[in-house]
């Protein structure tokens, strides 16, 4: 009989050690690079474990960040971790965002745009719920680059 598959992705202790230090490096890097102004409202569609909200909180002194995820060991991970009161964290699909239209300054997505089936409609859901002069963003692993950091760090359980 096969042993059952664990699905370490639903876990936050699991990712952390493995992607989620790196997408804390990458995560303050891109937040600086946006250079958004202080006091504004914050979407992070797909947040994880947290590694971009954190930064945003650390790094552009925001209003307010809304993180969402479908995995619940991911939000319940970032409920946990970070504590700032300015973040909430909501289990949700990227391609149904259940936000207002026009009620972010800003919506990120770090390291999942590549993750979700429809990404087309998950980018017009993260520029639907962006006030107008907003900013919509996102980056991704560098597939071009064979992800060399990846093969280079494995996983530990």
């Amino acid at each position: 009989m096969a042993a059952e598959r664990k699905d370490v992705w639903a876990s936050g202790d699991a990712y952390e050690p493995y992607v989620g230090r790196w997408s804390r490096l990458v995560a303050r890097q891109f937040v600086e690079w946006l250079g958004m102004p202080p006091g504004g409202t914050w979407l992070d569609v797909g947040c994880g474990t947290g590694a971009l909200c954190e930064a945003i909180l650390e790094n552009a002194s925001p209003h307010q960040v809304t993180g969402i995820d479908p995995s619940e060991g991911f939000i319940s991970f970032a409920r946990h971790k970070v504590t700032d009161q300015r973040a909430t964290f909501r289990v949700g699909g990227s391609q149904a965002l259940d936000v207002p239209s026009g009620s972010f300054d800003a919506a990120v997505a770090g390291l999942v745009i590549n993750f979700v089936p429809d990404q087309s409609k998950a980018l017009g859901e993260m520029r639907r719920a962006t006030r107008p002069g907003g900013i919509v963003a996102a980056y991704v692993w560098d597939y071009a680059g064979e992800m060399q950091m990846m093969r280079r760090f494995g996983m530990r359980q």
